[in-house]
């Protein structure tokens, strides 16, 4: 058991590995997330590399390769979603200060029915303090959650690894999504080469995405 859930354990000559999923259920559709721990039961160093795991799914009796999404793949959809949510951050603040720009502009009306204009210096200078501490907000907002997915993917996302000794090493695995089987329940194979041991775990994924 790990954190209340079952783990899978594969043990081979030199290495063990622990297996269990990243969520007690997962989307339908989505991509499926496990969390590795590996073992180095040898005496000497040994070798995992991401990019000799592998994902087979079963198709009605054809196998298809899924993608593993590596840590470099995930860091690179974090930054292109920064670039999205600076855009949609640089759109409000200008229109803040677009706003705020106008502020301090108004109309007035006498009661013998005569209109002007008017122009009030404080009402614009409070506007533009406004509009310029909500948009620092919003920048420094914007900066804090892309620091913060850059740290957890740092930390949680499985990479290469050279294990002494007695070491543990693991982190979260993801793959791209299975192909659709209509809504049925999905098949597919993970290998974990760690060096010259191969774990072999085979995967059930429930209809709908249970």
């Amino acid at each position: 058991m790990r954190d209340g859930q079952p783990a899978l354990v594969s043990r081979q000559k030199n290495s063990l590995v622990l297996w269990r999923p990243a969520s007690r259920q997962f989307q339908a559709n989505g991509r499926p997330v496990f969390v590795v721990g590996i073992n180095n039961l040898g005496r000497a160093p040994i070798d995992f590399r991401v990019s000799q795991v592998e994902a087979i799914q079963h198709v009605e009796g054809t196998d298809h390769s899924m993608q593993i999404v590596t840590y470099e793949m995930l860091m690179q959809k974090e930054k292109n979603r920064q670039v999205a949510r600076a855009l949609i951050t640089g759109l409000a603040a200008a229109g803040n200060a677009y706003s705020a720009s106008q502020a301090g502009y108004g109309s007035y009306t006498t009661p013998n029915g005569r209109t002007g204009t008017f122009y009030s210096p404080t009402a614009a200078a409070i506007a533009q303090g406004n509009a310029a501490a909500q948009n620092e907000a919003m920048v420094a907002a914007t900066v804090e959650a892309g620091q913060r997915n850059m740290a957890a993917l740092e930390q949680s996302v499985i990479k290469d690894n050279t294990l002494m000794s007695g070491e543990w090493y693991g982190g979260q695995l993801h793959l791209a999504p299975p192909t659709d089987q209509g809504g049925g329940a999905k098949t597919y194979t993970i290998v974990i080469t760690v060096g010259a041991d191969r774990h072999v775990i085979d995967i059930a994924q429930g209809p709908a995405g249970v």
